[in-house]
Parts: C-alpha cells; structure tokens; sequence
C-alpha cells in the first residue's frame, strides 16, 4: 500500500486563508445574485481541501474534525454560504462512516478521494415527501425534498426516503447526475443566497442495493447518532466565523468612511467613547465564541476517535459542548451582524456595501434548529444529569 504523508494542519488552514481572500473579492455581489458559486466552488474543489478528512488509507489527509471546522469558520468570515457547502461536504461524505458497513466506509471514502468528490444531500427528516417502492434489491424513488444544501453543481447526493410498506426512512448515496434527478434551481432565501439549498425531484430514481446505507452494523450505537452533532458544531462555525468577518468589516469601515457624530466635538468617529466601548463589547463576545467553539470541536474529534466505542455518555458529554457552541454563537453572532450599523453610521447601510448579508446569513439558518431547546436540553442535564436525547437535531 502507498505510503501517504500528514500534512501538518497549517498547509491547509492557509490554503483556506487565500481561499477565502479570494472570494471577499466578489462575496457581496455573489450574496446580491444568488445561484450557483460555480467558479469558487470549482476553486475548493482545485484547492485539495476536499479530501482532507478521508482517512489516509483511502486517500486522503487524514487530518481531524477541528481542523475541518476552523477551515470552515475561515471561509465564513467572507462567505457563510461557501462555508456551509464546505462543511456540509464532510457531513455528507462521512455518513457512510458513521451510520453504515466497513465496506460502504471504504468504498465511498476511496472514491470520493479518488475523484474528488463535491457532496451535496436531498435528506429532510422532518417532511416526508420522497416516497421509494422497493423493486427487488433495489428502490425505485418519486417525489422531491426540500432544503436541499448544495444539491447544485455536485457529484453526489446524500438522500433521503419513507419507504410506505414497512413506512421506514431509508437513506443512500447516488451520483447527482442519475437519470430522474432533477436539481431545481428554487432556492430563495433572505440568507445563504449561494448554498443551493432549494428542492430536488425525483422521477423513478433507480437506487441500487450496494448505494443504500446498510445500518447493520452501526444502528444501536452511539457513532450512529453522530450527525445530529456533527451539523451543529458545523453551522456553529458558521456562524461564528460569520460573526468574526462582520467584525473585521465593521472596522475596516469605522476606521475609513465613518463620521463622527455631528453634534460631538471629535475628529474622528474612532474617537468615540461610545463606539470604542462597542467594539470592546463586540469583540469579547466573539473571542468567548471562538473559545467555545474550539473546546467543541476537541469533544468532537475525542469522540470521532473513539468510533463504534463511543458510549452514550461520552455522546452526551460532547453533544452538551457542541450544543452549548451552537446556541452561544447564534446569539453572538446574530447580536454582532445586526449591531454593526450602530458603529458604522447611516451611510453604511446601503445594498452596494451590503453588510446586512452577515445578518441574514446568521438569521435564516439559525431558524432551522431554535437555540431554546438547547437551552433547555443543556438546563435539563444540568439539573437531572439527563444527557440531550439523540435526535436529527440534538
């Protein structure tokens, strides 16, 4: 077998530094247009940072989690959407892993490290309107998902389905380009303009057995459950980093095209004492974010490590950090994009500077999954020692 050297973790967090320098160039405008980011995305793809999760043995970098979630928090100080479809990537190509056989573990991993593969999903756990009829060893699928994060422009789908004579859910990995595949360009949301995440619909799909996670070996153990920590700790990257790059915009700005207060005797708007304090406001509550997100994303590579011997508890104790990350960094990062304007001044809230796209990117998808039950889910444990029960979202 070839012998693949580690790269230490800093070759690729600066790879994603100019990566992300790259895309700031045109994020605003990209954000205003919506659609598909094809030629950043074809940059990831150029860049080897898809592949640096997959376990050496198959043909990756074998670097961890943490590693992953900081490149991510880097290219959402410019581009949350870009960090989603990056994040989301791994959560995609890692089910296999998690959730399925030795086998279906190798062989994604290989392939996708082999050809590079961009993952996007078609898996809505709450909706089920993807029906599969089970035609011998295979299914054949017709209906649509929604939300479908970034379904456009990739190469393989991560699906979703109820299947009505046993009404159990299944899931598979297909090549997005299946004959019956249809990517609907119909996403429009106030924020993540650029993630792709609108429907996809399905006309007598063929999914084939070796294509359907087999659970046979992962149900009923903790690993199994991993996903629901793995989306969090991501989208609380996300938003973190969000939070870190309307920051540095807000100062950039401050400190260029900002006015003092006409009725104040300062020369300049840095000059402020109410600004200043602002910004101190600001920025210590984005560093105990970045804190909090960091001590998650150690929990999580401790329990990526331990594979099929996680233990419930072990689960629990990590779900506790990566929830507390989520909820913490929605609520900085949500209070730093709609608060900037106040540092800035009237002249800053235009479309051209289009600094609300922080906020918005923030908003929408903090909605999917509301901090007040992590809230709860955390308070719970701390008063019973009842750990959040697994969940598509805990």
């Amino acid at each position: 077998m070839k012998t693949t050297v580690v790269k230490e973790p800093d070759v690729f967090l600066q790879k994603a530094a100019l990566l992300a320098k790259e895309f700031a160039k045109d994020a605003p405008e990209g954000d205003l247009a919506g659609g598909t980011a094809k030629e950043q995305r074809d940059a990831l793809r150029k860049s080897g940072l898809l592949t640096i999760l997959i376990p050496a043995e198959y043909g990756g970098e074998g670097q961890p989690w943490s590693l992953v979630l900081r490149i991510v928090r880097e290219l959402a100080k410019t581009d949350a959407s870009l960090a989603h479809l990056y994040g989301y990537h791994f959560l995609h190509l890692v089910t296999p892993h998690f959730a399925g056989t030795a086998k279906q573990k190798e062989f994604f991993y290989t392939e996708s490290a082999k050809n590079n593969w961009f993952w996007g999903n078609s898996f809505n756990p709450i909706e089920p309107t993807l029906i599969g009829k089970k035609e011998g060893d295979r299914f054949i699928l017709n209906g649509y998902n929604t939300f479908s994060t970034g379904s456009r422009d990739s190469d393989r789908l991560l699906i979703l389905w109820e299947n009505p004579e046993d009404g159990k859910a299944y899931a598979g990995m297909i090549p997005t380009a299946r004959k019956g595949v249809t990517v609907n360009n119909d996403w429009d949301g106030i924020g993540q303009r650029q993630t792709d995440s609108g429907s996809v619909s399905f006309d007598n799909v063929v999914v084939e057995k070796e294509e359907v996670l087999d659970k046979s070996e992962s149900e009923g153990t903790a690993f199994f459950t991993l996903d629901a920590i793995l989306s969090q700790i991501i989208l609380a990257n996300v938003f973190v980093g969000s939070a870190e790059g309307a920051l540095e915009e807000a100062r950039n700005y401050t400190l260029s095209k900002s006015r003092p207060w006409y009725l104040t005797d300062y020369k300049q708007a840095i000059d402020d004492p109410f600004i200043q304090r602002r910004y101190g406001d600001f920025w210590i509550d984005v560093q105990a974010a970045v804190q909090l997100v960091e001590k998650a994303g150690e929990k999580v590579d401790e329990a990526w490590a331990k594979d099929r011997s996680l233990t419930a508890e072990e689960r629990g104790e990590t779900v506790l950090f990566t929830g507390a990350a989520n909820a913490f960094g929605t609520k900085v990062a949500l209070n730093v994009t709609s608060n900037i304007f106040e540092v800035m001044g009237a002249r800053s809230a235009t479309r051209k500077n289009n600094f609300d796209r922080f906020w918005r990117n923030v908003r929408l998808h903090s909605l999917h999954n509301p901090i007040e039950y992590k809230r709860k889910n955390i308070g719970k444990w701390l008063l019973t020692g009842e750990y959040p029960i697994p969940s598509a979202y805990s």
